[in-house]
């Protein structure tokens, strides 16, 4: 099961005319509308278009860039 997916809400809740999308966070007014009654399964899919908006964008962060789905790697600490 997901953590649960908080909002990507920034705090700049504008909607653009032209494109329909929120001016800090990307999402439609739909997306928005949604938010609250999402599943963390339809959050999911809301952030991951966010991630894409963003990037047609050129706006990523290391966030975005880093790999999904892999194992984490203990730092520091050896066998023995």
């Amino acid at each position: 099961m997901l953590p649960e997916i908080p909002t990507p809400c920034v705090g700049v809740c504008r909607l653009d005319p032209d494109t329909g999308l929120c001016e800090g966070c990307l999402r439609t007014g739909s997306e928005i509308a949604a938010w609250g009654s999402a599943s963390n399964a339809q959050r999911l899919e809301i952030v991951q278009l966010l991630r894409e908006r963003r990037r047609a964008r050129g706006i990523t962060s290391w966030a975005d860039q880093r790999p999904r789905r892999r194992g984490r790697v203990a730092i520091g600490r050896s066998g023995g």
